[in-house]
């Protein structure tokens, strides 16, 4: 069952291979946290019979015993939890932050409940999972944060970040290989053959754009991100305008803070109203200035991380 590292990085993945798999499989869960943790409540592996597993629960220090439990849980057909760090029975099992995990096994989780979620996941749906710990039944639950109520522990699973980058040269080419190797579903945009080749031959999608113009048949939800790198600024406004009316979380453009003030300016004059404009960022990044594509690329990736 071969899954890159990056595709295993995937909320959703675990549970898709636990679908895909003809072996028996375990889905481990995060159900309780003490204290510091290199992944959040309700991060998931999936470990199958022959030990093989997919995901992550740490930094790599409680993988492979869990893998061990899990395939037991198989042979006795019933949930179990067990515990590492704070509280633990396994001392020779240290956990380098300090902190305390409880972890849930699942074994054989219900393969209908785990393909609807993943159909759902497809489709940039919201679901919030519940599981049973008692006794490992799945259902769905109404909007809720991940968390434990009770004997039910709930896993909410948004949609991933899906990044639409619009622009020509070398600050689009990078941007987007930089999204495309971080794992995150985006799209290119571009009228320039040169930076949609490069784009390409990373594995990234990409579109040829014709005109200054948001494709009509494009529907930015609330877990997507719209980024122009445009050194031709009258790119800019007709693609900004509809832009601004879409569900996007975050809108930014490329640009010193001169081009910034004239872009709203030209936008305000296209009658885009002071709410839309103020979801136009700009300049964007967390770098001030930053004039080299790699640290640009880098700069505006952890501003929409830390936005979103």
């Amino acid at each position: 069952m071969p899954v890159s590292i990056l595709d295993a990085s995937a909320v959703i993945e675990p549970l898709r291979q636990l679908t895909l798999s003809e072996q028996p499989g375990v889905l481990a869960i995060i159900t309780e946290i003490d204290g510091p943790s290199y992944r959040p409540l309700g991060a998931m592996m999936a470990v199958f019979a022959d030990k093989s597993r997919v995901g992550t629960l740490s930094s790599g220090c409680i993988e492979a015993d869990v893998a061990l439990h899990a395939v037991e849980t198989l042979a006795l057909g019933q949930p179990k939890t067990i515990r590492y760090g704070l509280g633990s029975p396994f001392v020779d099992i240290q956990l380098p932050c300090g902190g305390g995990l409880e972890i849930t096994l699942i074994p054989q989780p219900d393969k209908a409940m785990l393909e609807e979620l993943c159909q759902s996941h497809a489709a940039r749906q919201c679901k919030v999972l519940s599981v049973v710990m008692a006794t490992g039944a799945l259902s769905w639950s109404s909007d809720r944060e991940t968390g434990r109520d009770g004997d039910t522990f709930h896993i909410r699973i948004e949609p991933e970040l899906f990044f639409y980058v619009f622009g020509k040269g070398p600050e689009a080419a990078t941007f987007a290989g930089l999204v495309q190797s971080a794992g995150y579903p985006n799209l290119l945009l571009s009228p320039d053959e040169e930076t949609l080749s490069a784009v390409t031959l990373s594995g990234g999608q990409t579109r040829h754009l014709t005109s200054a113009q948001f494709p009509s048949d494009l529907k930015p939800d609330t877990r997507s991100v719209i980024v122009l790198f445009f050194h031709d600024h009258e790119w800019e406004p007709p693609i900004l305008q509809h832009a601004a009316t879409t569900d996007a979380f975050y809108i930014g453009a490329q640009g010193s803070q001169r081009a910034a003030m004239a872009r709203k300016s030209e936008l305000a004059a296209l009658g885009l109203s002071p709410g839309d404009l103020a979801k136009i960022k700009g300049p964007i990044g967390l770098i001030p200035s930053a004039r080299d594509a790699r640290k640009l690329a880098v700069s505006v990736l952890a501003e929409v991380l830390n936005e979103s």
